[in-house]
């Protein structure tokens, strides 16, 4: 979502907050802003739009000083304009905030009522003027803000300054994520690591209910109700040139040709390749050791695919019934868990708003709950039994890629484990399964050596109005994947379906101007797919078959066909994803979208 970096230290904070905006563009935002002191007051410069608009607003009128805080913001509440940019300022007081505070319509009434003029329509513009009443009333900002936040309801996370103070920064979190950098005789604070990186890799992440105060010299931090915290700062690996685009032209590119490296980091030190097994971390083992009965999957948007993928992975490899559920839905209904139900929740950045309340309702009703995510020491992570963490490294890019691939790695992963636990996988059948996966890295880098084949076709339905994406099986997951990303990237309306489904409805949608994408493997439903393949022939639709054993049969019947090397039945899911991503990828560079960061979208969903 918004982009959060605060700084405090002997230097001039501009330069450093707009270099961390930059590195936080990939959540997507909508209109920037900068807040300093200088000249003993707060000056705020804000602009709707891209960084670059920012910046020349800064030529032309410089603000200089430190302590700074700067923000992107992404709209929810007010439309994306000037007065509804972040920072908002209030009396003494000035404040940058990423959230949805649902309450605010009831504490901005009260706040007229009291006097208190609103120059914006957005929720935050509340607690600046909810925490700058308390300063007034003689409170320190800490103490001030710590009174605020307990009158509000919602997720939030918010850094603030105040003209009476301008020694300090304040950062409080609920439910919205937020790291401090700790630097040599200065401090910073961003909502992602990424922003920190030029500048310092030890962090400390604050939890739910937690503010901290920081200085050049020291970060304290207390709870709500001002009781000290004590924490050991981390030490982050990632470093600055890991987030930088190494030379490609966009971060998505450059993340879908990282996979083969992001899926041996993901199988490290988990592959038991003679006992034709898997060794998961002590507490992910000691979580699946329990009675489990059954296991519910949650996740949202491209993670939500994973999980379908995940479902007919452990049914079939571990015996174990499991359904799929959006975050979305899952805690707007009474989810039916217990001691001997597992919730699996995927998610990419570990902060997804939904996928969090669902592990808050599984812990409620006492359920052990896996985690499937990327980002160490993420909101997930730290609610969650136990972590399986895919080590993917930093995702730039808004569109999801390297991600998908090894959350679904992870997922056979823990199903061969299951597999192999429950006696559903013997060892010979084991061994089998572990050797497709160590060879899995290579076939996805031949995969992606097969590129030029697909910005062919790419370029050749570039103008398309409508896409069609088909597969079954296991792979079914992966159609909605693939017209999921040509939506996100090239705005081009898709839509994915199983493929037995297409004469229920979809097959009236398909004439001569319809690319219709087909993913069929040799595999068990290789001549189901194809028959439906026949059914979109017939009706004359433009067919793109995307499979692992091309005949003349195949190539008889489809205008274009992208291959991709043979795997494993159950690692297809990851082969075939390869040529779609690059399909999208091509599709939107040919049409000029913005690719890394499309309208509308923001990396991590962080609201509801």
């Amino acid at each position: 979502m918004c982009g959060i970096v605060g700084y405090i230290g002997p230097r001039e904070a501009s330069p450093i907050l707009l270099a961390g905006l930059r590195k936080l563009e990939y959540r997507g935002y909508d209109s920037a802003g900068l807040a300093a002191f200088t000249n003993h007051h707060v000056e705020v410069r804000r602009c709707v739009g891209k960084l670059d608009n920012l910046v020349a607003l800064l030529h032309d009128q410089p603000l200089g000083g430190t302590p700074g805080i700067g923000h992107t913001r992404w709209a929810t509440h007010g439309r994306p304009s000037e007065q509804n940019a972040h920072p908002h300022r209030a009396g003494k007081v000035v404040l940058i905030h990423n959230g949805i505070i649902e309450n605010y319509l009831e504490l901005r009434a009260a706040l007229e009522r009291r006097g208190r003029r609103m120059a914006s329509e957005t929720d935050t513009e509340v607690i600046s003027h909810l925490i700058d009443e308390h300063v007034v009333r003689g409170c320190g900002l800490a103490e001030a803000t710590r009174r605020a936040l307990r009158e509000l309801v919602g997720s939030y996370a918010v850094v603030v300054l105040s003209e009476s103070e301008p020694d300090r920064l304040v950062a409080a979190k609920s439910a919205t994520p937020i790291v401090l950098g700790l630097g040599e005789g200065e401090n910073f604070v961003a909502s992602d690591i990424p922003a920190l990186l030029d500048h310092t890799r030890r962090v400390l992440f604050l939890e739910d209910g937690e503010v901290a105060e920081l200085s050049p010299d020291r970060v304290a931090i207390t709870t709500f109700t001002g009781e000290p915290v004590e924490r050991a700062p981390r030490v982050v690996s990632w470093d600055p040139v890991t987030a930088q685009k190494g030379g490609y032209k966009h971060f998505l590119l450059k993340e879908i040709h990282e996979q083969p490296q992001a899926i041996i980091d993901t199988m490290r030190g988990r592959i038991l390749q003679e006992a034709g097994g898997v060794q998961l971390d002590a507490e992910v083992d000691a979580l699946l050791q329990r009675r489990i009965q059954r296991a519910v999957l949650v996740a949202c948007g491209t993670a939500w695919h994973a999980c379908l993928v995940g479902k007919f992975l452990l049914e079939r490899l571990a015996g174990l019934p499991c359904e799929v559920d959006y975050g979305s839905e899952f805690r707007y209904r009474d989810p039916l868990l217990d001691a001997q139900t597992l919730l699996v929740v995927v998610s990419q950045s570990g902060e997804t708003a939904d996928t969090l309340a669902a592990v808050e309702a599984a812990r409620e009703r006492g359920a052990p709950v896996l985690a499937i995510c990327n980002v160490v020491d993420s909101s997930i992570a730290r609610r969650a039994t136990a972590v399986l963490y895919t080590h993917a490294g930093p995702e730039i890019s808004v569109a999801s890629t390297k991600a998908f691939t090894t959350q679904l790695t992870a997922l056979y992963l823990l199903a061969l484990h299951l597999g192999r636990q429950r006696g559903f996988v013997d060892a010979e059948a084991g061994r089998r399964m572990v050797s497709d996966l160590v060879a899995l890295p290579a076939a996805v880098k031949e995969a992606l050596a097969r590129e030029p084949a697909v910005e062919r076709v790419a370029k050749k339905y570039g103008a398309a109005s409508d896409v069609l994406y088909l597969g079954r099986g296991v792979n079914y997951p992966v159609a909605l994947e693939g017209a999921l990303k040509l939506k996100e990237i090239s705005y081009i309306h898709a839509e994915g379906y199983p493929a037995g489904e297409m004469k229920h409805g979809p097959i009236a949608l398909i004439n001569e101007e319809m690319p219709v994408v087909v993913l069929i493997p040799r595999d068990g439903v290789f001549l189901k797919t194809l028959s439906n393949l026949k059914e979109v022939e017939s009706r004359g639709g433009r067919i793109i078959v995307v499979t692992d054993a091309p005949s003349p049969e195949l190539e008889a019947i489809a205008a274009d066909v992208l291959t991709v090397p043979g795997t494993g039945e159950l690692l297809t899911p990851v082969l075939l994803t390869i040529p779609l991503q690059l399909l999208a990828y091509h599709v939107a560079v040919y049409r000029g979208t913005d690719v890394d960061q499309p309208r509308n979208l923001a990396k991590s969903v962080t609201v509801e």
